[in-house]
């Protein structure tokens, strides 16, 4: 009993101050920059910091020469070799995505479209050399985002219970991947794009982190 309503607690300090993130903006809607769809063979995993470690954006499995379409409409505003490898990217307003290793057809300032021929995939430079692979990124400003979510293919997230004691009777409280469904002490919950980071930034509040913490302590009777 004390658990939930520590959880009922929680929820209602929620309610009443507004301590939930600001609305989100919808993500736009793009297209593969493969056909038919590929198969992504490298995860988004963004750095911790602007130097740090990471894959800032995901690796498609495709074939040397096949066509490399844009994501979104937008305009060319680099289209060059970088380091070794064919680099183009399309600005979207305060967006822009990135595709490498590409051989460009456009120039800087064209207009695409979705879909859209921005050039033809190259081996040199892939992340999966010697197959052949597009880097796909996506960013707004220094923030690397998931391309995937441009094409709801995003992966969901899996937040664990933050207790582990060995089960009791009664039911605990916790966010696992998965439909929302009873599962043993745990209630399942499918996070993906930018719900995930919306729901970290609520766990990651102040106010939040020690209740949860709290609960995770309390015994279930």
């Amino acid at each position: 009993m004390r658990r939930l309503l520590l959880l009922t607690m929680l929820l209602a300090l929620v309610l009443a101050t507004g301590t939930a993130p600001a609305r989100a903006e919808v993500d736009p809607t793009g297209r593969w920059p493969l056909r038919p769809r590929p198969t992504v063979v490298g995860d988004f995993a963004p750095p911790a910091s602007t130097y740090g470690s990471g894959h800032r954006g995901v690796d498609v499995l495709g074939r040397v020469g096949q066509p490399v379409g844009a994501a979104l409409p937008g305009r060319v505003t680099f289209a060059a070799p970088l380091a070794g490898r064919g680099v183009v990217v399309v600005s979207h307003g305060d967006t822009r995505t990135t595709y490498e290793p590409v051989s460009a057809t456009v120039d800087v300032g064209d207009r695409v479209a979705a879909g859209d021929l921005l050039g033809r995939l190259q081996r040199p430079g892939s992340h999966c050399f010697p197959d052949a692979c597009l880097h796909w990124g996506w960013r707004r400003g220094e923030t690397y985002l998931d391309p995937l979510r441009l094409v709801g293919a995003d992966r969901p997230v899996r937040l664990l219970p933050l207790w582990r004691e060995p089960a009791r009777s009664g039911s605990g409280v916790g966010l696992l991947v998965g439909a929302a469904q009873p599962v043993g002490r745990d209630v399942g919950v499918a996070l993906r794009g930018r719900e995930r980071g919306v729901a970290q930034q609520f766990l990651d509040r102040p106010q939040v982190r020690p209740t949860l913490e709290q609960v995770g302590r309390s015994s279930v009777p």
